[in-house]
């Protein structure tokens, strides 16, 4: 008799624990009755009737998810691999129970294939340039997909492109190109800004002459504080011209006798 009733004790504490079910603030629990679907529940204390009720325990925390690396072909026939991320959260745990077998693995599968498919129809320039288009773009697509099943795709992320060797090669002689043509643009600009100075400083010579005479004497002065055992330069006709004048003025009298 002792016997059976504790035994009757030990299945009626199994029954309890399988009817008591306590569920984290991040969670829900999908409850079936009979295979007919109840609802969701949670968080806190939960009661099941034994034997009848069966739950599925669903998070709704975001779920970081990592795209293995995919063989892209671009638009322009430039085949690569392509990784990225996912972030995603269920919003509704009964549609992500009910209307998909595994929502992890049927997120994982579609965003892999939408990112083959989204890749292939850009060009290799727009997917280094433009990614962060490309990224919402992405988002964008997985999330009207995955929005039947109940989840939130808040975020997708190109991660790393994996190019050939000679496709590296080829963008870093264009990058060098693109240098080079930069440099030669800016010292285009530097000798057309400094051939406009150059203008500016002879017109204004030109209405002074006496700052010519000035410049001239400030560069025998450069001249002469280096050591230079010989210095030749040239000597304006304007600071001869008063000397000129004055042999000239000489030379008539003489002449006229």
């Amino acid at each position: 008799m002792a016997i059976m009733w504790m035994f009757l004790l030990f299945i009626g504490i199994m029954l309890l624990s399988s009817a008591i079910r306590v569920l984290r603030e991040y969670e829900r629990g999908v409850v079936f009755r009979l295979g007919r679907l109840v609802g969701a529940k949670g968080p806190g204390l939960i009661l099941l009737i034994p034997m009848i009720d069966r739950m599925t325990k669903v998070s709704l925390r975001t779920v970081t998810m990592d795209i293995p690396p995919q063989d892209v072909i671009t638009k322009d026939n430039v085949s690569i691999k392509v990784n990225a991320v996912l972030y995603f959260r269920v919003i509704e745990a009964e549609k992500a129970v009910v209307e998909v077998e595994d929502y992890l693995y049927a997120t994982s599968q579609l965003a892999q294939t939408t990112l083959r498919s989204v890749l292939g129809e850009v060009e290799l320039d727009e997917l280094l340039s433009e990614r962060e288009k490309i990224n919402v773009r992405l988002q964008g697509i997985i999330d009207q997909q995955t929005d039947p099943w109940g989840i939130k795709v808040s975020i997708v992320e190109v991660k790393h492109v994996d190019l050939p060797q000679d496709m590296q090669r080829a963008i870093a002689r264009q990058a060098e190109a693109e240098r080079e043509r930069r440099a030669k643009i800016i010292h285009a600009e530097g000798e057309l800004q400094a051939a406009s100075k150059l203008l500016e400083a002879s017109q204004c010579m030109a209405r002074e002459p006496i700052s010519l005479q000035l410049r001239f004497l400030q560069t025998l002065t450069e001249v002469a504080s280096e050591n230079n055992s010989t210095t030749i330069f040239p000597v304006p006709i304007d600071l001869l011209t008063p000397f000129m004048k004055q042999g000239e003025g000489r030379r008539r009298p003489s002449e006229e006798k």
